[in-house]
């Protein structure tokens, strides 16, 4: 006999619910690049894009399955915006940039100044910087380039590194942290 609470909630519902979180959970983190603590059996993704004036805020994955039309619409929000040109972001990046979110407790969207980057674009932007990887992980979908108001690039590239799953740069001075999900390293730009 299940006896209720005043909630309506049943102890035996919850533990099975529990169980199945568990249970659904343990393939998706055991196949991960690492561990993303924080990023919930809901993935929610927030940021708009200052270049554009778009934004976006979409559940892009709900128990252990991505939602085909949230992913495609990250993957045109994450575009070139100076070419148009869009491609299947890596959505292990999308992972990180949503655990790291989430473990800094934010409500606001990140904003995006660089996601996929084309060759051209790359190229273009090397001859401005030397801070531009000549084989950046922009092109491959795999980076982006992220600024909060609310918080510092210190609490940012902690987030970030605190899911140890990929790549850390903090550029303190133009106030922005890249995030990708390359081999785990950090570093300051």
């Amino acid at each position: 006999m299940n006896k209720k609470n005043s909630s309506g909630i049943t102890r035996r519902g919850l533990l099975g619910a529990f169980a199945a979180t568990a249970v659904s959970a343990a393939p998706t983190f055991a196949n991960a690049a690492g561990f993303l603590r924080g990023a919930g059996d809901i993935r929610r993704i927030a940021m708009y894009s200052g270049r554009t004036g778009e934004r976006l805020d979409t559940i892009y994955w709900i128990e252990g399955e991505y939602i085909a039309e949230a992913v495609r619409e990250i993957n045109i929000h994450m575009r070139d915006w100076r070419t148009g040109e869009a491609v299947q972001m890596d959505l292990r990046t999308i992972d990180i940039m949503a655990a790291a979110a989430n473990l800094m407790e934010v409500n606001e969207p990140y904003m995006l100044l660089s996601g996929y980057r084309s060759p051209q674009t790359n190229s273009m932007l090397r001859n401005q910087s030397s801070a531009v990887a000549r084989n950046s992980l922009h092109m491959l979908g795999q980076a982006a380039d992220l600024r909060l108001q609310g918080r510092t690039t210190g609490q940012m590239a902690s987030a970030a590194v605190a899911c140890r799953a990929g790549g850390v740069g903090r550029y303190s001075g133009s106030n922005f942290v890249h995030m990708d999900c390359g081999p785990i390293r950090t570093w300051r730009g």
